[in-house]
């Protein structure tokens, strides 16, 4: 089921991408495929029952990503109606996905920055990071694009 939600997540997020990739992939007949390092980081705030978050994605290399998608996860919903930018989508009240757009190697970066309302006035919550989907292409090191932060409602910034 997790795999068929990402499958379905990167075609509505990428479509082109992924059939541009199908004729390659097939035509090389290797068992490994292109290996890039994704990584995501920055920092969460909660105040006031506002949640900003701040996402820096890097491909670490050693191949290019034409795409990946990143998937935040909230412990506590968020409230209804709120716009995300234009590369991101809700998939639940609890569940943001957004694409980072090309990430080239050693080097490509991509920002995404998000304010948030929450549902109620919590005084924590818990945020999790992940690579949902990077275009078929391998990541040998997965720790440096998983994250889980604990974020108290003192508007500081967590770092992850």
């Amino acid at each position: 089921m997790r795999g068929l939600r990402k499958g379905v997540l990167g075609v509505a997020l990428a479509a082109a991408v992924v059939m541009g990739a199908g004729a390659s992939a097939g035509a090389v007949g290797q068992e490994a495929g292109p290996e890039a390092d994704l990584s995501h980081h920055g920092h969460v705030s909660l105040w006031d029952g506002r949640l900003g978050v701040w996402l820096v994605s890097e491909n670490h290399g050693p191949s290019d990503l034409s795409q990946a998608t990143v998937r935040l996860a909230f412990s506590e919903p968020m409230a209804g109606g709120q716009e995300l930018p234009p590369v991101c989508l809700w998939s639940s009240d609890r569940v943001v996905s957004c694409r980072t757009g090309e990430l080239r190697a050693v080097g490509g970066v991509g920002e995404l920055a998000l304010d948030l309302r929450t549902a109620g006035m919590p005084d924590e919550l818990t945020v999790e990071i992940t690579t949902a989907w990077r275009d078929g292409v391998a990541d040998r090191n997965p720790r440096n694009d998983r994250h889980r932060v604990l974020v108290l409602a003192t508007g500081d910034p967590y770092v992850f």
